[in-house]
């Protein structure tokens, strides 16, 4: 869903900061100050795998161009990275600046990130190298992994699996996903306001329950996750990362399914339908890109993969068919990503990101949206990607201004997918400020023993929103009142 104009919404202006939002201490020499000094960290760690980062402070004289030089000494191999160009030789890495930071005053700081594999010891390197000077040691990578994933708890919230076209928990009994959307965590951070939109705190999670809501989908920003240098550090890396962590528990804690899923994401992208011209990741874009959300599905599936009771969704909403000249190279584009024609990015496919959450060794529930901000499921059947765990579904998104927004559409492209795999409205709402296009989903839905969640569980304005409450405290608005009584009135 596109988010509604609001002053909250407000694009970040400004100079980009170039600090990193996740560091540690630097053992540093006695005596002078060194030319330069790198943090280096380990921000989450799995079997085969690892995400890293270093923040370089240049404290000698301004340069206009870096390279930043260290060894491993464990058998690790870089695989990907971003804010710097990353390469490897051997045991040497290599990180050089991007066009947009490689000025470095005096005392100023750049940060990057990357995911490399390991295998035998993941040591942290004993020396770097600025532009050919030896900057001081780094600090040794904490050996508490920090994306170690919540505790599943005490079986309230099943662990859930594809069981032909059915979602069921570990006994076999089909479970149906119904809920909401809390929105807040796609730009609130990105923006520089915080990072979720409104209370996420107990009681206010409790609010969502007492609505008879057994799931709650929470949004993303890839950006945010990963800690870029365009983000506050306060909002972004570690502390956006446990904050999305504690929601999880907290949302587990009242029985709830927790489903994470990556809204906005990084990529300049101009043309037909275009959310913005910005290439950070401020608005929907039509694809995911290679250069980030691979990293980013790595690392959220590495910090949730011994945790079946997350469901993941990979993708908000695609868009490719309004970039692309014909159906078929949409869909191409969807699945297979690479060169598409009118993007002007690298991306990543639906098949890239399956790949990025399976090698880490993942299990849990896939969604995947189709074309048309994932309205439509007409060829997903044909251009699904294979998945080694078989745990793949369909997600659907539907508003009243949609296209396929009546039960004819519906029983001709909805019904032959939700034959075949589990079916997951995973937005649904009207922008009237009332409920009578969302009772016909539901019903529709229900027939059929589907899931479905209502956009938003947030404090806006129901006729462009749409919003479903109009208090944290769960008041609902006089669109919500349709989803809540409807929720309250199921077995």
């Amino acid at each position: 869903m596109r988010h509604p104009p609001r002053s909250v919404l407000l694009a970040v202006t400004g100079a980009v900061a170039l600090v990193a939002a996740v560091t540690v201490p630097v053992v540093t020499a006695q005596g002078a100050t060194p030319a330069c000094t790198v943090e280096y960290s380990v921000t989450g760690q799995w079997d085969g795998g690892f995400q890293g980062a270093v923040t370089v402070t240049n404290n000698a004289a301004p340069v206009s161009g870096w390279s930043l030089g260290f060894d491993f000494a464990g058998g690790q191999k870089v695989t990907r990275g971003w804010n710097a160009k990353w390469s490897q030789s051997g045991t040497t890495v290599t990180a050089t600046n991007e066009s947009w930071n490689g000025s470095l005053a005096t005392g100023a700081s750049v940060s990057a990130g990357f995911i490399a594999s390991w295998s035998g010891s993941n040591a942290a390197p004993a020396a770097f190298e600025l532009n050919g000077t030896t900057c001081n040691a780094g600090a040794e990578p904490d050996p508490t992994d920090p994306t170690d994933p919540p505790d599943p708890g005490d079986g309230s919230v099943p662990a859930l699996h594809v069981a032909g076209n059915k979602l069921v928990d570990a006994t076999g009994t089909t479970r149906r996903l119904l809920g909401v959307n809390r929105s807040g965590g796609e730009f609130m951070c990105v923006q520089g306001y915080g990072i979720w939109d409104g209370p996420v705190d107990d009681a206010a999670i409790e609010a969502i329950a007492d609505w008879n809501a057994n799931t709650v989908r929470i949004p993303l920003n890839e950006e945010c996750w990963l800690g870029l240098s365009n983000i506050k550090p306060e909002y972004g890396g570690t502390n956006y990362v446990n904050a999305v962590k504690d929601l999880v528990g907290r949302v587990k804690a009242h029985g709830m399914t927790p489903m994470l899923e990556l809204h906005w994401s990084w990529g300049q992208y101009t043309g037909n339908s275009a959310g913005c011209s910005d290439v950070h990741a401020t608005c929907q874009k039509p694809m995911p890109n290679m250069q980030y959300t691979p990293a980013f599905w790595t690392s959220v599936a590495s910090a949730f993969k011994d945790d079946p009771t997350v469901v993941f969704d990979l993708f908000n909403e695609p868009y490719p068919d309004r970039a692309t000249s014909t159906t078929t190279q949409a869909w191409q584009c969807w699945r297979d990503g690479g060169t598409c024609p009118g993007i002007g990015y690298e991306v990543a496919g639906m098949q890239d990101l399956v790949d990025a959450v399976r090698d880490t060794g993942a299990g849990n529930p896939i969604l995947l949206g189709g074309l048309a901000y994932s309205n439509d499921l007409s060829q997903w059947l044909t251009y699904r990607p294979t998945d080694p765990a078989g745990n793949l579904a369909a997600a659907w998104h539907v508003y009243n201004f949609n296209t396929c927004a009546n039960e004819s559409c519906w029983n001709s492209t909805l019904a032959p997918v939700a034959d075949q795999v589990p079916l997951v409205a995973g937005e649904i709402g009207e922008n009237t400020c009332s409920h009578s296009f969302v009772d016909r989903v539901m019903r529709w839905f229900d027939d059929r023993d589907l899931s479905y969640l209502g956009w938003t569980w947030n404090t806006w304005d129901c006729s462009s929103g749409p919003a479903l409450i109009s208090g944290y405290d769960g008041t609902p608005t006089s669109y919500g009142i349709g989803l809540r009584d409807h929720l309250r009135a199921l077995d």
